[in-house]
């Protein structure tokens, strides 16, 4: 496939020709938002078309290459050198692609890119895009194929460290996770405007945490077996425990996907267990209106995976986030279900997606396994035990968020 010139598109500020986030989402269990029942939407730019692309649209010269894992879009870890001589370093980019049905919304990815740029100076390890030729944040290309699919392009710089997933992790760790949750979440909500604001408001979209009860429509991919009966309880305790509470949570934008590869840290220190800060926030396309406890309970549900005491994960999360924003009785209340309700969407979006595509069925259930083991666990112990694991745990760093002993 071939992209071919760039296609004049209305954007905010520029004509519309963007960048997202940085490296893809890699929530293996199941990222994106359930929409691909079209074949093809999934860009396919050969490796060798890049450095052409990056020259023409963004006037960049091109030195290496490297194809980066993703779910629905294509990105590519690119290397830009800062001279002519080969003393004088290189700047680093992720090249990304959004898929064509995204890719028809131009309003909502501008607005998930000036939050990353307003994230960005605000102090937020975020990535921010290099601009266009025509100086725009994206850029509209086609595909020059038959069926002339057209892609938002974009160009991100390329943020240091590892995934948590990769990474051994500690009390530390998760509670400094939870309090960037609550500051992203809270600046976002307080000081961050635009005009396609609105488009955030996205209805049913199935990633938005308050939309669980519509995995109905999506269940008959686990088949007849214990994994239904197992998201059936988890759609029956969140229709009963936190839909009539919605009302009374705090609203918020939620980023809506701070998973266990969408953070990335770097050790901090020389201390043993290490000590680690954040380097970089992956991936803003679930952005949407959600509420506070919605994020921290997000972050909770993909850190138990990383963990080898998963019930006590919350609790760690929950002190971080609540040095910066308490939560409210009810919002406390609805962890759980919401814990769980977080599984549920993955686990039945991962096979869902994984009976579309039966090629990337390996990639997309990767940690499936692991993720059924945690919700049986959940729901085993019990919504009342596992929230005095997790008030307990936080209670015990005391007031001022001062931390537990590692």
């Amino acid at each position: 496939m071939c992209f071919v010139a760039a296609v004049a598109a209305s954007g905010v500020g520029a004509r519309v020709r963007s960048s997202s986030s940085s490296p893809p989402s890699r929530d293996t269990m199941a990222s994106g938002n359930g929409r691909h029942e079209q074949a093809l939407t999934k860009p396919a730019l050969g490796e060798a078309e890049v450095p052409a692309l990056v020259r023409r649209v963004f006037g960049l010269k091109v030195s290496r290459v490297r194809p980066l894992p993703s779910y629905d879009d294509q990105n590519f870890h690119v290397c830009v050198p800062r001279g002519e001589g080969a003393d004088g370093g290189a700047d680093e980019y992720v090249l990304k692609i959004t898929n064509s049905e995204d890719s028809q919304q131009p309003g909502l990815v501008e607005v998930q890119t000036q939050a990353m740029m307003f994230l960005s100076a605000k102090g937020f390890p975020s990535a921010t895009p290099h601009l266009t030729k025509d100086g725009a944040i994206m850029s509209l290309e086609s595909d020059g194929g038959p069926g002339d699919k057209k892609y938002l392009v974009r160009l991100l710089t390329y943020l240091p460290g590892t995934p948590v997933a990769k990474v051994a992790t500690t009390p530390q760790v998760f509670y400094e996770i939870g309090k960037l949750a609550a500051s992203l979440d809270t600046a976002l909500a307080e000081e961050f405007h635009h005009p396609s604001i609105k488009s955030l408001h996205r209805g049913q979209f199935i990633w938005n945490l308050a939309n669980v009860p519509l995995l109905d429509q999506y269940i008959y991919a686990l088949g007849q077996n214990k994994y239904r009966e197992l998201v059936e309880q988890v759609i029956e305790l969140f229709k009963e425990k936190v839909v009539p509470k919605l009302s009374s949570f705090r609203a918020c934008i939620n980023h809506g996907d701070l998973n266990d590869h969408n953070i990335l840290v770097e050790r901090s220190s020389l201390e043993h267990p290490p000590q680690y800060r954040v380097s970089g926030i992956l991936d803003f396309s679930d952005m949407s209106y959600g509420c506070y406890v919605f994020e921290v309970a997000i972050a909770i549900m993909y850190l138990m995976l990383e963990s080898a005491d998963p019930l006590r994960v919350g609790g760690h999360v929950l002190a971080g986030f609540e040095s910066v924003l308490p939560l409210s009785a009810a919002e406390r209340g609805a962890l759980f279900p919401l814990v769980s309700g977080r599984f549920a969407q993955s686990l039945v979006m991962a096979a869902r997606t994984a009976l579309l595509y039966p090629d990337n069925s390996e990639y997309l259930t990767l940690t499936a396994r692991a993720g059924w083991r945690h919700l049986a666990s959940l729901l085993q112990v019990g919504q009342e035990a596992v929230e005095s694991t997790w008030f307990e745990t936080a209670a015990a760093y005391g007031r001022g968020g001062a931390r537990l002993p590692q």
